[in-house]
């Protein structure tokens, strides 16, 4: 096998992850985002780091964990940050990863630098974190057009990939029944959705915040009641399609 020397940023490596797909899985956090979400708990990761592993470097760690995916149906995980961003680099590591039949789960907001038909050809589940569903909302929370996203969006309904949905609950923002059925329309154009999973927002990055003197424009917001998170999403299930 061809040795690859291409780089990529890593922030950091989960080896024994759970909730991040079915089974065991490493997963693996990338740098960079395009987003600036306000609930955003992770802002060290906005910027794209240094580049300081190499394909065949996170492919041999990684591998490293075999029998742990074999034995739960598990694999690997790409998260971020966004990992579209880094889309050569991530490409040619699932790449290899396919040829030693490990399963690829990508969690993203749909927000990269194309190439997404490439991508999803390569993965086997598609974690889909879904921001806001309205125009004008999506744009506030994040800072950004929604426009990447449904371009994101489009492909994974092409590629026929199945579809796990995240949608963290903002108290004041999602947290109503009027959300809670635009929410519902709008999933009804992502095509192949298995599993739909509801986030209570907390505070755990506030430190973060003013360890790297950013604004924090959510420095006074209360986390989201897990049990009202709950309640929600068992009206949002009730919902008609």
């Amino acid at each position: 096998m061809r040795a690859c020397n291409m780089m990529g940023s890593i922030d950091s490596i989960e080896s024994m992850g759970l909730v991040d797909g079915p089974g065991i899985r490493s997963v693996v956090f990338l740098t960079g985002c395009k987003l600036r979400c306000k609930y955003c708990h992770n802002p060290e990761m906005w910027v794209k780091g240094k580049d300081n592993m190499t394909v065949d470097e996170l492919v041999s760690k990684l591998l490293r964990f075999r029998p742990y995916y074999q034995a739960s149906g598990g694999g690997v995980t790409f998260s971020g940050g966004e990992p579209l961003l880094q889309i050569d680099f991530l490409i040619a590591v699932c790449k290899r990863l396919k040829e030693e039949n490990i399963s690829i789960a990508l969690d993203t907001a749909g927000v990269g630098v194309g190439k997404y038909d490439e991508i999803l050809d390569l993965i086997d589940l598609v974690i889909l974190d879904i921001k806001h569903v309205d125009v004008d909302g999506y744009l506030d929370l994040t800072g950004q057009s929604m426009e990447e996203s449904l371009k994101f969006i489009a492909a994974c309904n092409q590629s026929g990939k199945p579809v796990w949905i995240r949608q963290v609950i903002v108290p004041g923002v999602h947290d109503h029944m009027e959300y809670m059925k635009k929410l519902k329309k709008y999933l009804q154009k992502i095509d192949h959705i298995e599993r739909i999973d509801f986030l209570p927002y907390h505070k755990l990055g506030t430190e973060k915040y003013e360890t790297l003197g950013l604004f924090n424009p959510y420095q006074g917001k209360e986390a989201m009641d897990p049990k009202k998170c709950q309640e929600l999403y068992q009206a949002f299930m009730q919902l008609p399609e």
